[in-house]
């Protein structure tokens, strides 16, 4: 029986990993989560989810694979690495002009890939370095909103979801607070707003002083039933637009870093409602846009992402490590990355 351990840092691998995990129990596999660090809540694990506490517990279990929605995995942990990813290619950038999704750290034996937009780069990191396989395989968190698990009630009026990250210099948050509470006083549209964990706490406390009828502010490990829900997002860099477009649903953004022809960005609060009624008409124009974006960033639509990365790491475990090169060193990341999960021994 095949072991399969889920490393994770942050709350949001939860919808990166449950659809792989079910895929897994599918096939006859095992799981466990290894939750590490600060920043995620292990309280979201379920009752019939198996969890270990400390690494070592891990180590013994001797897994088959780990599997990883982040950017870094502690060499020391048995079976194969794979980067499954924690969101879309969002275009952020290093301020020398590197894009963070193609940040190459010599941790991982295989990338599994969404769509050509990010697979051909990968595939050319992976002739240079010599250390890892790439595996166009879709998205694992995509796969119960494209195999029709999450559906929208037809009968709900109009929902949009505003989505927002924390960074100061990129949030629409603290800009487009009273926009929001008078959108949603005159009834017009139902409001789900979701930020991201790392949000300052102050910008949290101010929405959800404006929760009512028509907005909700929600806290989840896993935002994959909002983005069904959703008609419409309002959004400003925060890589969960992706996420939304290869739904083939329209964004509007506010002041963003990355404009382009499949969003409707404004640079005012009060442009936001007639953004908003023009993307809810799906213009034909920027559906097109979008329709050209999901096909490039992730054209599997079948919802069966979760078994094409089982089967990619079939494929690597089977034949696919004979000519790798040895990875990096990476001394000082791996000594870390140690002291984080408290395993200083070498």
């Amino acid at each position: 029986m095949k072991r399969y351990l889920f490393y994770m840092e942050h709350d949001y691998c939860y919808g990166v990993l449950r659809p792989l995990q079910d895929a897994i129990h599918r096939r006859g596999g095992e799981t466990a989560w290894l939750p590490v660090g600060p920043d995620i809540n292990a309280g979201f694990l379920h009752s019939d989810e198996r969890r270990f506490d400390h690494v070592t517990e891990a180590i013994e279990w001797n897994p088959y694979a780990v599997l990883v929605p982040g950017n870094e995995v502690p060499a020391f942990l048995p079976g194969i690495k794979i980067e499954v990813f924690h969101g879309l290619n969002s275009g952020k950038r290093r301020r020398n002009g590197t894009q963070y999704h193609f940040i190459i750290r010599g941790l991982f034996d295989l990338y599994c890939t969404h769509g050509p937009n990010t697979t051909h780069r990968f595939e050319e990191l992976a002739r240079k370095t010599g250390h890892f396989r790439v595996a166009e395989t879709g998205w694992s968190k995509l796969d119960p909103l494209l195999n029709g698990n999450y559906t929208k009630d037809k009968a709900e009026q109009a929902v949009i979801l505003f989505a927002s990250t924390f960074s100061p210099r990129l949030t629409a948050a603290p800009h487009v607070l009273e926009a929001l509470k008078t959108l949603a006083a005159n009834g017009r549209w139902k409001w789900l707003v979701n930020m991201h964990p790392k949000m300052p706490p102050e910008i949290v406390a101010s929405y959800r002083a404006i929760e009512g009828e028509n907005l909700e502010f929600v806290e989840t490990d896993d935002v994959t039933p909002l983005l069904a829900r959703a008609d419409a997002m309002l959004c400003d860099t925060s890589s969960i637009l992706s996420e939304f477009l290869v739904l083939h649903k329209p964004v509007v953004t506010f002041r963003t870093a990355r404009p382009a022809d499949y969003l409707i960005d404004v640079q005012q609060a009060d442009e936001i409602e007639t953004a908003l009624e023009h993307a809810l008409s799906h213009p034909a124009g920027l559906m097109e846009n979008i329709r050209r974006y999901a096909e490039e960033t992730h054209p599997c639509r079948d919802g069966k992402s979760s078994e094409r990365t089982l089967d990619a790491i079939d494929t690597l475990a089977e034949s696919g490590l004979k000519g790798l090169k040895r990875k990096p060193l990476n001394l000082h990341r791996h000594w870390k990355m140690r002291r984080l999960l408290d395993h200083p021994k070498f």
